[in-house]
């Protein structure tokens, strides 16, 4: 298409591969997707193995503490734990140089350099919407016995992360730890933790 003055463009875009340089144009225009963050799998690997080779060097540790050879009676307690830890210490050290050799510089790049994300951030918060209750669910019940953990935790999730109403959630909770506490301490016997409500209640 000429221009204003009337002159022909001497070079005018084109595309690589032959296409009009208004692909080229739409191309430049597209909106840059960002890629997903988080753990990737290489720092997993890594962080798994250093925790294997911990415990087998704590097991070695011990098995020295409290004798790993053989006596006059046969192995010695620390004998056959040794070795496991032994072969721990060594399959992580393995594991390692695996994941260092396949990091190396290759042709200017590293070689791992778009490994995959074993969890990325958003996935890590909706395992933590489900995991952090559910520790916090276990951490209280010696102290506030399973029941009334229950209670909570289920209205917790029906709130949380059903979209449920206050009296709802409240109320689902309630029901389901009265119902497990007619079905296992009083039909079938079963006794489970109890807290401060159920001892003034006279369980």
């Amino acid at each position: 298409m000429p221009l204003v003055t009337g002159e022909e463009p001497r070079h005018p875009p084109r595309a690589p591969d032959g296409a009009a340089s208004g692909a080229i144009a739409l191309e430049m225009h597209l909106p840059q997707v960002a890629a997903p963050r988080g753990v990737g799998v290489r720092t997993v690997e890594v962080a798994t193995s250093l925790g294997f080779m911990a415990a087998g060097a704590a097991a070695i540790a011990d098995s020295l503490r409290l004798g790993a050879g053989w006596g006059a009676d046969g192995p010695q307690s620390g004998y056959f734990p040794f070795w496991i830890g032994l072969l721990l210490v060594l399959a992580a050290a393995a594991n390692l140089t695996g994941i260092a050799i396949a990091a190396r510089p290759r042709g200017g790049e590293l070689r791992g350099r778009a490994a995959p994300l074993f969890l990325s951030w958003d996935q890590a918060r909706t395992v933590a919407t489900v995991f952090v209750p559910t520790v916090a669910y276990v951490a209280a019940i010696p102290f506030i016995g399973l029941y009334v953990a229950s209670a909570l935790l289920v209205a917790w999730f029906m709130r949380r992360l059903g979209g449920f109403g206050l009296p709802a959630a409240l109320g689902a909770g309630v029901t389901t730890a009265v119902v497990t506490f007619v079905v296992f301490e009083i039909w079938f016997l079963v006794a489970l933790p109890k807290g401060p409500l159920e001892e003034f209640l006279g369980y």
